[in-house]
């Protein structure tokens, strides 16, 4: 018997494999498409950015930070929360500075779900949540949103809510469907958990991308939701340095003190100079405040495009994606027209179906659109020749 060998593993994540997004993105480069599959701008940041992050690593700001985040970064991320929805968190107790939006989501699952918890998810949804479940031991409850609208069906979420239920996660503005929840819808929400011991993930990554003058309705403005929720958000969406990986979580106290116990052994400390670059920044809010209007132009630059296809567009409330319903322009699956749409047509697109444990098929598109208006323009030419 030979002396080496590589030990079998029993895989904890069994249903993942190659995801539709690395297959798709493989494809478009393969095919020089171009990829509006992709969830992140193909334009650069404000140079101001760059410029106070240079500024930080050449004051000699390059050790360990606080685990925590840096302190005027955290007083900052509390500042904007009160100056938007009024709720007043202590920067140094309920502010958490992370890796991403993802990195906190899994760290708040893994820090609150135990063996057997169920955790409700509204799909379609982003794809970390469901293996973020299974990595903690917790059972995913999968709840659809309403196929079409993608707006919340409380009664089939009341209905879904059990002794065992640890936590529901939310997500608006919504990826993928760019869906926004209005404040009746969260007030809703807020009834149905009053009685409940269920904990609130609400990803609001997208909370700046709101489009034709509504406002994004925080979990953070409703007493009764701020009060068990757990809220997540992201600089790499709203400054458009996704490739940063610098979020926050902002949670009370004694959920923090939760959170904080996990998160310092599976991250510890995030990236120092771009901490202070980021809080130097946020002294001026215009950047996030003018975001809305930046990307509504974008949207509907490519919806008008869009309207001179065969595509049906779906309405587009917030984030920085576009669905579409295919069934007037072809009769195959969304998977296989995301591949014939890149291989052909020279654009890619992410079927919805991959936001769906099951799969479900309901002939519906993404498109990204955070994409310089040239690049828009290119993929449009090539989509009107459908």
């Amino acid at each position: 018997m030979g002396i080496t060998k590589t030990p079998s593993l029993q895989t904890k994540l069994p249903n993942v494999g190659t995801t539709i997004f690395t297959v798709m993105s493989a494809l478009a480069a393969e095919k020089n498409a171009v990829n509006l599959g992709q969830g992140f701008p193909d334009f650069n940041c404000d140079p101001k950015l760059v410029d106070v992050v240079t500024d930080a690593m050449k004051q000699g700001l390059n050790q360990y930070p606080p685990m925590t985040g840096v302190p005027v970064l955290r007083d900052a991320i509390a500042a904007k929360i009160k100056a938007l929805h009024g709720r007043d968190y202590s920067a140094a107790s309920e502010i958490t500075v992370t890796a991403g939006a993802t990195q906190a989501i899994i760290t708040i699952i893994l820090a609150v779900v135990h063996a057997g918890d169920e955790v409700i998810v509204l799909e379609p949804c982003y794809d970390s949540y469901v293996p973020n479940i299974d990595l903690a031991g917790g059972v995913p409850v999968r709840v659809p949103l309403t196929p079409g609208t993608f707006r919340p069906d409380f009664d089939k979420i009341a209905a879904a809510i059990t002794p065992k239920t640890r936590a529901i996660i939310i997500n608006s503005p919504h990826n993928p469907s760019g869906t926004v929840w209005t404040a009746d819808e969260m007030l809703r929400l807020q009834e149905i958990l009053a009685p409940t011991n269920v904990l609130l993930i609400s990803d609001e990554v997208y909370e700046h991308m709101v489009f034709d003058g509504q406002q994004h309705q925080s979990a953070s403005r409703f007493p009764g939701l701020a009060a068990r929720a757990f809220i997540v958000s992201s600089f790499g969406k709203t400054y458009h340095v996704t490739g940063w990986k610098v979020g926050y979580v902002a949670a009370p106290a004694t959920l923090t003190a939760e959170f904080r116990k996990v998160h310092q052994f599976n991250v510890f400390t995030v990236n120092t100079p771009v901490q202070y670059g980021l809080a130097t920044y946020m002294a001026d809010p215009k950047p996030y405040l003018e975001l809305p209007a930046f990307y509504q132009h974008k949207r509907d630059l490519f919806r008008k495009g869009l309207e001179r296809t065969k595509f049906k567009l779906l309405p587009c409330e917030g984030t920085y994606f576009q669905s579409v319903d295919i069934s007037d322009v072809s009769d195959l699956g969304e998977t296989d027209f995301c591949k014939w749409l890149t291989s052909e047509i020279g654009v890619a697109a992410i079927p919805l179906s991959a936001f769906y444990g099951n799969g479900f098929d309901q002939r519906v598109v993404r498109f990204c659109f955070a994409k310089k208006d040239e690049t828009l323009n290119a993929a449009l030419q090539r989509l009107q020749t459908l």
